[in-house]
């Protein structure tokens, strides 16, 4: 049974998370305050690990050497960030 499931994620570069396998990622998001991926998932899965790259606004991003899927923009209004989320692709294909 699929259902919507949110992940707390870190204020750091590039983190990995454990998600059901085929967890479709919906939006990036803060509640109360911290950042949350929002995701349609089948609890049921075995969980496979999934890399992001969060990169601030002015921050460089290497393009020629990541393959990154746009996921959302979400702001920490208290401490005056704005983060970008990006997926990593894994042998430059969509995860």
């Amino acid at each position: 049974m699929l259902t919507i499931h949110n992940y707390s994620i870190p204020v750091q570069d590039y983190f990995s998370l454990n998600l059901p396998k085929g967890a479709k990622i919906l939006t990036v998001q803060t509640e109360k305050g911290e950042p949350k991926i929002w995701a349609l998932v089948n609890p049921a899965y075995p969980t496979e690990t999934r890399n992001f790259r969060l990169a601030v606004t002015g921050h460089p991003i290497k393009e020629s050497e990541e393959d990154l899927k746009y996921i959302g923009t979400f702001q920490l209004c208290e401490a005056g960030l704005i983060g970008h989320l990006f997926e990593i692709r894994e042998n430059n294909h969509a995860i």
